[in-house]
């Protein structure tokens, strides 16, 4: 899968206008044949362009010579599906978004944005595979040239294997639930924490999905296998598996389930730990959330299909948590773009009637010694340190 993607030609990132029809040119190599390429440019190339109206990010005037407060750019990973295109749709259609869609597969998301009826010219695609660090570091760079600010980060994307007994790894050999979920969104968000800064917008945001499973302060955090990341002996070995464990908390035995869970206490302990050491000298709003039980979503795609049949009506008409994707995404927007969730720090969530409120954190999910640890294993592991 990361050979796959690495092999994705960078030109194909670059919204710059004609550039899909040259790097259409150069992918012979790929497993799609050119003439199918070449047709599908002609489909996304609007979607490619840039805003027609203003480069996004660009200031606007009226006719009176007042600037207005520009369109923002927001990047969000994993928005070829679910959640991530959900709230991509939500931000694009309000007209005060441009949004960057940070994915693996660039033709699958070109054909997603078009499905859910996204505006040409809202949204800009470009490749990113979080299961390879050199195209995290790849992403960062395209993007730049892209002449874009940013203004907001949404860490999205993420891998689930719950009935896995076996591991599978990164392309930088990292057990993939946790290379992808948190050790590439760790790189993307540290390299992206300068531009920022840079950004004149007046709210400046860095969001990272967190999941009501990684809390064990919850019923659905206590039901087995349990999140946990001991003393994270597992990640600092490497989480490679042949000469040591693949979880973090070092257990001899694989935990599909568990490894995902574990990944999600990362995401937000990290987001605290990007508060603690950044929000008073920067401005950045660093947040969590749980948008709520999306017991549709592709996310479940590798459960067994008896869990993917009861589930959706079980957490519709028993539990009554059952949340849309359209609503996750509503969700989503708000925390990237409401003038009141601007507190940073905030792990955010949604009662009954759709009411956001600050909600706690698990002991372990908010450990301030646990979040430093894990932050400096964690650079090590990407290369920071």
């Amino acid at each position: 899968m990361a050979l796959q993607a690495a092999l994705l030609p960078s030109t194909l990132s670059v919204p710059k206008k004609g550039s899909l029809a040259a790097a259409v040119k150069d992918t012979a190599f790929l497993s799609v044949p050119q003439k199918k390429l070449q047709a599908a440019s002609l489909s996304v190339r609007t979607q490619v362009a840039t805003a027609p109206v203003a480069t996004p990010g660009s200031s606007t005037a009226t006719k009176d010579g007042k600037k207005t407060v520009r369109q923002g750019v927001v990047v969000i990973t994993g928005a070829s599906s679910g959640l991530g295109l959900a709230a991509a749709k939500a931000l694009a259609e309000t007209g005060k978004w441009h949004v960057v869609m940070a994915c693996r597969d660039f033709l699958k998301t070109a054909k997603a944005a078009k499905g859910a009826g996204m505006a040409d010219g809202s949204y800009t695609i470009m490749h990113l595979d979080l299961a390879s660090l050199d195209s995290v570091r790849q992403f960062v760079d395209n993007f730049r040239r892209a002449g874009m600010p940013l203004d907001s980060l949404v860490c999205n994307a993420a891998i689930y294997r719950p009935t896995a007994r076996t591991p599978t790894f990164t392309a930088d050999g990292y057990e993939m639930s946790v290379g992808v979920n948190h050790l590439g969104h760790f790189l993307l968000a540290r390299l992206l924490l300068d531009d920022l800064q840079r950004s004149d917008y007046p709210s400046r945001r860095l969001i990272i999905l967190g999941s009501i499973t990684g809390n064990t302060n919850t019923l659905a955090g206590n039901i087995p296998p349990k999140a946990g990341l001991g003393d994270l002996r597992g990640l600092a070995g490497g989480l490679r598996g042949q000469n040591g464990s693949a979880m973090i908390d070092g257990s001899e035995s694989f935990d599909g389930a568990k490894a995902y869970k574990d990944s999600k206490i990362c995401n937000m302990l990290t987001m605290q730990e990007l508060h603690r050491r950044y929000h008073e000298d920067t401005g950045i709003t660093f947040a969590s959330l749980y948008p709520g039980c999306i017991a549709t979503t592709g996310l479940f795609r590798e459960h067994i299909p008896l869990f993917r049949l009861l589930f959706p009506p079980f957490q519709k008409f028993i539990t009554k948590g059952f949340v849309s994707e359209a609503e996750s995404g509503k969700r989503l927007a708000q925390v990237v773009s409401d003038p009141s969730l601007t507190k940073s720090g905030v792990y955010w969530s949604w009662n009954k009637d759709s009411a956001s409120f600050e909600n706690q954190l698990s002991q372990e999910a908010s450990d301030p010694e646990k979040a430093r640890k894990l932050w400096e294993i964690s650079e090590k592991l990407v290369g920071l340190a």
